[in-house]
């Protein structure tokens, strides 16, 4: 998506350790026009797809979720990484190294939200080595539901979540694929994906 691969280009930050910034407009600040426009892109690409229910996790997702819930009308529901007291104890668990925080989160979904009838779009904001979404994966099959599709703001394509997410055979749609970064020059390379709006 050109747009988000402009701001990225205007706006990220290249660190070392393969980290790309983009809290400026996506994970600390939200651009909530940006996300309209990200949300619209998700909709014409899963169009036709019966989803019932957003899914993401918490924290950074939750945003877009939100925003990508309101264009189709649906539910957001967002994996939790801490049990809290106001949580029901009937819930599907599983555990998901963050590439972000260097941390192993056990991550909780209220049997409630998530059942055998969603139809679910699970949506994040970066994709890296996949462990998220793979943890998104099993609370879905845990619960019976059925994936319809994967939206992701920012792929890092050089690292093998993507590829991994793909092999699986789930339609994964990143808006942004990171094909190279450098942290010394700043320059940021994008795959060439078949045109989007």
């Amino acid at each position: 998506m050109k747009m988000l691969e402009d701001r990225i280009r205007k706006d990220g930050i290249v660190r070392e350790g393969n980290v790309l910034k983009v809290d400026s407009f996506i994970n600390h600040q939200m651009d909530i026009p940006l996300f309209r426009e990200m949300a619209k892109e998700w909709k014409r690409l899963f169009d036709g797809k019966p989803i019932n229910k957003v899914l993401t996790i918490e924290a950074s997702g939750i945003g877009i979720a939100a925003v990508v819930a309101s264009e189709f009308n649906v539910p957001v529901v967002f994996a939790k990484k801490s049990m809290s007291i106001n949580l029901d104890y009937d819930n599907y668990e599983t555990k998901i190294q963050s590439f972000t925080h260097k941390k192993i989160y056990n991550v909780i979904v209220s049997k409630k939200f998530l059942a055998p009838e969603d139809h679910v779009l699970i949506i994040d904001d970066f994709l890296a080595n996949g462990c998220a979404l793979l943890g998104l994966l099993e609370l879905t099959e845990k619960a019976g539901a059925t994936v319809e599709g994967i939206g992701i703001a920012v792929e890092k394509g050089f690292q093998q979540g993507g590829d991994l997410i793909r092999s699986k055979g789930i339609q994964l749609e990143s808006l942004a694929i990171v094909e190279s970064m450098d942290s010394a020059t700043g320059e940021i390379v994008f795959r060439d994906q078949p045109q989007q709006s």
